[in-house]
């Protein structure tokens, strides 16, 4: 078998903000069950503050994953962008899915301001721009739920055996609206398959 027996658990959020659908766990659960040496175990978490990474945090006791990759819809963005930090803020300008909108408060209050990915993520991007698809770092997962489940996961396997990333992505073209970016729904799905498979 050799590295096949590699675990990845990945994760796509739950519709939010009103929207129909999030194109994190479209994407996310239209990937194949294994990509490269990774056997996938897929997970629709809730768009809820600590809901959200306590789901995650379930999942990965069960599995003890290799590597934890966590997807999340970034409205604004045109391109796929994995994320090169987690910062310990939570800070929200919109409710999540129970109505929490907490502001100027930490993920972890014992956690350090900041963690950095444990993937890697240039070899992600650069594998994502490869196959012809917009791709670029992100410095910033903002200080919603999407950042408050890097960071919780971030902090929760610091020094450990279990790698973390994040991967921000468009929405997708069943979710256009006027002046609104977005990708086909297959193009998000063939760049995260292309990062998986840059995990190494």
């Amino acid at each position: 078998m050799g590295d096949t027996g590699k675990k990845l658990l990945i994760t796509g959020f739950e519709p939010f903000g009103g929207e129909p659908l999030n194109s994190s766990w479209e994407a996310v659960q239209k990937l194949p069950e294994q990509i490269r040496s990774y056997r996938l175990t897929k997970l629709r978490i809730p768009t809820v503050f600590g809901r959200g990474s306590e789901a995650v945090l379930r999942a990965a006791d069960e599995l003890s994953p290799d590597v934890i990759l966590c997807v999340g819809q970034a409205g604004n963005r045109a391109a796929v962008t994995p994320e090169v930090i987690g910062i310990n803020l939570r800070e929200s300008r919109i409710a999540d899915n129970d109505g929490n909108r907490p502001g100027n408060v930490p993920v972890c209050g014992e956690g350090p301001a900041a963690y950095f990915a444990t993937v890697p993520v240039r070899e992600m991007a650069a594998a994502v721009r490869k196959a012809g698809i917009e791709s670029a770092l992100s410095f910033s997962a903002g200080a919603y739920v999407c950042n408050d489940v890097f960071y919780t996961l971030l902090h929760r396997f610091h020094g450990t055996g279990t790698r973390v990333g994040f991967i921000h992505v468009p929405p997708a073209a069943e979710q256009a609206k006027e002046g609104r970016v977005c990708l086909p729904l297959e193009d998000i799905v063939k760049a995260l398959t292309e990062a998986v498979g840059a995990l190494g």
